[in-house]
């Protein structure tokens, strides 16, 4: 039996999306892949915002006026984290 419990298929993709936290501030990073339920940022660990919190994000440099969207970080490994979009 596969421990895999993924809904929705991922789409590699690099790309820069600034993040804000409420104790860790603004940081910009990288995405690894996206989906239509989250995406993965690459991040260290020390930067790293604790599972359960949530983060506010947007997409630099692909278009003026990118969608500011919530998210959930769900999952936390040695290269980043895995943020799910929360509805608002």
């Amino acid at each position: 039996m596969s421990s895999e419990k993924r809904v929705h298929l991922r789409t590699p993709i690099t790309c820069q999306i600034k993040l804000w936290h409420d104790q860790l501030g603004e940081m910009l990073v990288k995405t690894r892949d996206i989906s239509d339920g989250g995406v993965f940022v690459v991040l260290d660990p020390d930067q790293a915002p604790p599972i359960g919190s949530i983060v506010t994000g947007q997409v630099q440099g692909l278009m003026d006026d990118a969608p500011v969207l919530k998210m959930e970080v769900v999952r936390a490994e040695t290269e980043g984290v895995g943020l799910r979009f929360v509805d608002s």
